[in-house]
């Protein structure tokens, strides 16, 4: 790079060449006035030639002029390289270079004009944020030149169907922002745009012969034709709407709306406690017991998380385990429920199972088996204690990953057992080739079994399926005496519900095992010598 320094003096140099160029022209024009004509009658033979002296001022005079005539022209390729590289620079600048779109960088000055074209016109202008759904899955399945076909296709038919009349940018990753004006008494128009943009992006883009498919998350806001120099502002309000929409169940649109915001401020709380709380332990583990429905006895507890916050009080694992996923926290969280879990199940009686609920995020982790082994050598746990429960809708993401690591469980020792079943849409086939060692019927069914003759017919068809696999059934849901009743009628099986009482936190949970007289006063050889035993199988 040349410094300033050093572009100021061939400034100079180049200004005394040319003012030596101009000089010479001046002479040769002075000279060449009376010296090519004496040249001219010379050769002819009609006088006496010029002044040596005069011809040799000329010849040099032509050579000044020939030097700064090539420098002229080098300058002025200097000046069309600088140029060009000004452009490219304000190219890269303004435009994201995969897409060819506007980039985050660009889109707020060029959307703060489009808005005062608009006021002038007495339109609004409709700000839509799009992002593809699930985005990542394409490029851990496919690859990023799968990832980028698809961006690039995207924005092509996001070009197609604006049509020249609207803005767009490609903020970063899968998400794109269009700024587009329009009758500010038909916001309809908008809607029919977005509904278009949504068609569109979710046809499939074939890529080396397969077939990517994805769907879109929109959001929406508008700028008032009185209020311009509001770009940003819309941008980000568009963002939260399109968060909004995806958190309702993606593929969709929404308009933002004031109350989102404080949404977004309250997720923004709960994300910054969730990583307070790990670090601080605030997040427990509570017991709900799992019963033997034909002798009424005690089989074993579902382990659940619970987030004792000291703001928000005993915090629902509903609310807080999407977050922990989406923000990278849950397997911290998780393995730090299970150490937690172990502890407190080591002086259970040693024929009370300890259930755990997984994350379909951990069941990416190829680690995960080996993971889960050095915890329970940790604690000393019996694996054929602990009972592992993977949801129905995990089978969908990557069948491969989830047999690989049920078959990593299975030869530890730990049992594997299928959750929430019957909301998915597992395939007999499935089944038979994962190696599960339990079924849990969902309690969406248990709970309406009394008034949902569908709920009864499918409940005894999981039974039967169940039988038929040799694999014994867990059901979820029992919340009363009527219920239960039902239930025994198809058979016998574990159930697990309020009826038996609410979840409890460990302390009470060892209460009440003191009072049964199932607890142990020491941890039982059993548990040393399967940790021993485990410790090995991790050394070797």
């Amino acid at each position: 790079m040349r410094s300033g320094k050093d572009r100021l003096d061939n400034t100079r140099r180049d200004l005394v060449t040319l003012g030596v160029a101009l000089a010479a022209i001046v002479l040769f024009v002075g000279t060449g006035g009376s010296v090519l004509p004496k040249v001219l009658r010379a050769i002819a033979g009609q006088g006496v030639g010029p002044d040596r002296l005069l011809v040799n001022a000329l010849l040099l005079n032509i050579a000044l002029i020939i030097f700064g005539w090539r420098r002229y022209r080098e300058l002025t390729g200097e000046v069309a390289e600088r140029r060009k590289a000004e452009e490219q620079a304000r190219i890269l600048a303004e435009l994201d270079p995969l897409t060819a779109c506007l980039n985050r960088r660009s889109i707020g000055p060029e959307a703060e004009a489009l808005i005062a074209n608009a006021t002038e016109r007495g339109e609004a202008v409709a700000f839509v944020m799009l992002d593809l759904d699930k985005f990542k899955h394409v490029n851990d399945a496919n690859g990023h030149a799968a990832g980028d076909a698809m961006l690039k296709e995207s924005a092509q038919r996001i070009r197609g169907i604006l049509d020249g009349t609207g803005l767009l940018a490609r903020l970063g990753g899968d998400e794109f922002a269009v700024v587009t004006p329009f009758p500010a008494n038909q916001p309809e128009q908008v809607e029919r745009l977005v509904q278009s943009l949504i068609s569109a992006i979710s046809k499939p883009v074939d890529f080396d012969g397969i077939d990517l498919e994805t769907t879109v998350s929109v959001g929406i806001s508008t700028s008032a034709p009185d209020s311009p120099g509001q770009a940003q502002a819309m941008l980000h309000k568009a963002d939260i709407a399109m968060y909004h929409a995806k958190r309702n169940g993606r593929n969709r649109f929404a308009w933002f709306e004031d109350s989102m915001e404080s949404e977004v401020r309250f997720r923004s709380e709960l994300e910054a406690g969730i990583r307070r709380g790990v670090a601080a332990g605030e997040f427990v583990p509570y017991y709900e017991k799992q019963i033997d429905l034909d002798t009424g006895a005690i089989a074993g507890f579902e382990m659940l998380a619970r987030w004792e916050s000291p703001n928000l009080g005993v915090v629902s694992p509903e609310l807080f385990i999407p977050i922990a996923e989406e923000i990278g926290l849950i397997g911290e969280l998780s393995e730090s429920l299970i150490r937690q879990a172990l502890r407190d199940a080591r002086s259970w009686n040693p024929k009370l199972t300890l259930s755990v609920n997984i994350s379909p995020v951990q069941l990416r982790d190829p680690w995960f088996a080996q993971k889960l082994l050095k915890i329970l050598v940790e604690a000393n746990f019996p694996p054929s204690r602990l009972e592992i429960e993977v949801t129905e809708s995990c089978l969908h993401e990557n069948l491969g990953l989830v047999h690989s690591l049920i078959t990593s469980l299975k030869n530890q020792g730990v049992t594997v057992s299928l959750d929430d079943f019957g909301t998915g849409y597992s395939s007999l086939a499935q089944l038979r080739s994962l190696p599960f060692d339990r079924i849990k019927i969902d309690r969406s069914f248990v709970t309406n079994i009394l008034e949902d003759k569908d709920s009864a017919t499918i409940i005894q068809s999981i039974i039967a399926l169940g039988e038929g696999l040799g694999l014994p059934i867990t059901a979820e849901g029992i919340e009363n005496e009527a219920v239960l009743a039902e239930l025994r009628s198809f058979g016998k099986f574990k159930g697990q519900g309020y009826l038996y009482g609410m979840p409890m936190p460990a302390e009470c949970t060892q209460a009440e095992l003191a009072q049964l007289d199932l607890l142990l006063d020491q941890p039982n050889e059993d548990a040393s010598a399967v940790g021993e035993a485990a410790r090995q199988t991790a050394a070797g």
